[in-house]
């Protein structure tokens, strides 16, 4: 190929994100080249692009949730075809071979591959991936709606419809942001009384909207006890990335109750061990998921009119996307436009 693509990079440790032009190069064994046209931006790209991993290759390119269309495909592609419309997720690859690959596990397996982490990510004009990483977009959803289903989309999705909850059993979601909106909406949609939780009142209005039977405003009352008000939560999905509320939260689960931690940070979470026992809880956490499952959802967010609340960027705005990330000012998800180059 001896087309060029512009292509965001940091060349140092905490070093600038950039625009660069590079030649495109063909793709080739089971690889296939996506031609990007819209790019999520990830609470965890704030680590990606700080580039400060020991042993970084430079340059880092960022982004795991890429939606465009095949351009080319490597010699040993089969199943696609140059024109099929694809998401690529957090999940970048896998060795197909291990004993987590061959039970279907593929998200877990040792060797697995993240996009912006093990290859260029997809803050680009074009990004050459595993074809085991492609998922297909169902033609009623659009590509800027379709990349966060990469990352965001399938996590919550499967945070939630994997918990095991009994049919009309009661989901709380703690978090109201690019995580909590999504999984507020797959709960519901699913059939769950729906419960909200966020800090302020001025969200309760947008709770209602995206389908959530309650709102609990963290600033005003401690969330687990107005749980237990509530009659008690049968899961409790954590968006939020401070886990300081965990403890607190964990009383609000009913008996044999679950809280999946999606959002996370640095620290760690103390739980009563007696509490733990005697009332049959689970505490777990949950890692995305495969490009099957990422159909899944999208396929799922079509039926029943899930959608992520986006906000789009130029490709080259990606710092901007970063910084507000950074300082909590991005609401939702930030979708960078890979056509918008100006």
């Amino acid at each position: 190929m001896s087309d060029s693509a512009v292509t965001m990079v940091v060349t140092e440790p905490r070093g600038p994100l950039r625009p660069s032009v590079a030649e495109t190069a063909s793709p080739s064994g089971r690889s296939v080249r996506v031609a990007v046209a819209a790019s999520g931006v990830c609470h965890t790209d704030i680590a990606t692009a700080a580039a400060t991993g020991a042993g970084t290759p430079f340059p880092v390119t960022p982004g795991h949730e890429a939606a465009g269309v095949v351009a080319e495909l490597g010699d040993d592609v089969e199943g696609w075809a140059v024109g099929d419309r694809v998401v690529v997720g957090w999940f970048g690859g896998s060795c197909g071979h291990c004993a987590l690959c061959r039970s279907g596990d593929v998200v877990h397996c040792p060797g697995r591959k993240v996009p912006g982490l093990s290859y260029p990510g997809g803050w680009a004009q074009t990004i050459t991936v595993p074809a085991d990483a492609l998922a297909r977009v169902p033609d009623a959803l659009g590509l800027f709606d379709a990349a966060p289903f990469g990352c965001a989309g399938v996590t919550t999705f499967n945070a939630v419809r994997k918990a095991g909850v009994r049919a009309g059993g009661r989901v709380a979601v703690f978090g109201l942001g690019g995580l909590g909106h999504l999984a507020v909406q797959f709960a519901a949609e699913l059939g769950y009384e729906t419960i909200a939780v966020a800090r302020g009142g001025d969200r309760e209005k947008l709770a209602g909207d995206l389908g959530a039977h309650h709102y609990i405003d963290s600033a005003v009352q401690a969330p687990g006890a107005a749980l237990r008000n509530l009659g008690g939560a049968d899961l409790i999905v954590h968006t939020a990335s401070c886990t300081d509320p965990v403890e607190e939260l964990l009383t609000g689960l009913n008996v044999h109750g679950q809280l999946t931690l999606v959002g996370v940070d640095a620290g760690s979470v103390t739980v009563p061990a007696a509490r733990l026992v005697m009332n049959a809880h689970t505490l777990t956490g949950h890692l995305t998921g495969s490009p099957r499952e990422t159909e899944e959802a999208m396929r799922f967010a079509v039926t029943n009119g899930v959608r992520p609340m986006i906000e789009r960027m130029p490709l080259k705005r990606a710092a901007d996307a970063v910084t507000r990330l950074r300082a909590g000012t991005a609401r939702f998800r930030i979708v960078l436009d890979t056509t918008d180059i100006d």
